[in-house]
């Protein structure tokens, strides 16, 4: 009975997860700490492959619809790999309290960002790397018709991914949040571009982590199973109603679960 709920479960988070770029741990980890009472430490590494499954199910539509900037992601992901190493190292010496803690403060961040005033505000000017890399791109907007991007600031958008790596070991999360602020908000990519490419590139950071997280046996087959099934099918959904939907009202949904999650965490943390 239980495989089923989470099963259903990870169904709404694949969808939420593939609509704002972020994949499903926010949910996943969540769910089974709070409700299903399993400790924080498999939760993690259960939402790890369920991330690998959210990427696999939403980057393939979003290839199709030629929302994806692959030449992107493979580079960012230099940081986001390392950054994940790094996190799986520290995480050996944090206690299970301290990851509650850690993983409300980042729910807490992620409400902040998701609900902060977006603008319009795209690269005028390409950056030097980007020039040499061939990084910018185009994409279909809602009319069909192909725009053109340049991309800023492709220095500071390789650091914020170092540290998004390291929270996605952490927490067992695909720390699109950090992603999508990185690619939105310092490289001024289109919003629709930073969510798809978003979600190409947390399973590649998961991966990293879960390789390690499978090495120690904190992958637990009963959980994770139930969870990826759940995850790719929400997430096929998700990617193909991102496309159509304003991202602007599923965040407003979406701040309040995550108030909501991240006050129970503090609760649960205090009780470890």
């Amino acid at each position: 009975m239980h495989e089923i709920i989470l099963f259903v479960i990870s169904i709404g988070a694949g969808f939420l997860g593939a609509i704002l770029g972020v994949g499903g741990g926010l949910i996943v980890v969540p769910a089974l700490t709070l409700f299903f009472h399993v400790d924080i430490r498999y939760a993690i590494a259960a939402s790890l492959i369920s991330i690998i499954a959210t990427s696999s199910g939403a980057a393939a539509s979003f290839l199709k619809d030629h929302l994806t900037n692959v030449k992107v992601a493979i580079f960012l992901e230099v940081g986001t790999v390392f950054g994940a190493i790094t996190g799986f190292l520290i995480a050996s010496y944090v206690q299970s309290s301290v990851l509650y803690f850690i993983f409300s403060g980042f729910l807490i961040f992620s409400i902040v960002m998701t609900a902060r005033k977006r603008e319009s505000t795209e690269a005028t000017a390409d950056h030097p790397w980007s020039q040499k890399l061939g990084l910018a791109g185009s994409y279909k907007d809602t009319d069909g018709i192909y725009k053109h991007y340049e991309i800023a600031n492709v220095r500071w958008g390789l650091f914020f991914m170092y540290f998004a790596g390291i929270l996605s070991a952490l927490l067992g999360i695909g720390s699109g949040i950090l992603k999508v602020l990185a690619m939105d908000g310092a490289m001024k990519l289109p919003i629709k571009v930073s969510l798809a490419t978003s979600n190409f590139m947390i399973g590649v950071t998961a991966a990293a982590s879960a390789g390690a997280f499978l090495i120690r046996g904190d992958i637990r087959p009963e959980i994770a199973g139930p969870v990826a099934l759940g995850i790719i099918f929400g997430s096929w959904f998700g990617a193909r109603a991102m496309v159509k939907m304003n991202p602007v009202i599923i965040r407003r949904i979406f701040i309040v679960f995550l108030l909501v999650v991240s006050v129970q965490m503090i609760i649960k943390g205090f009780n470890q």
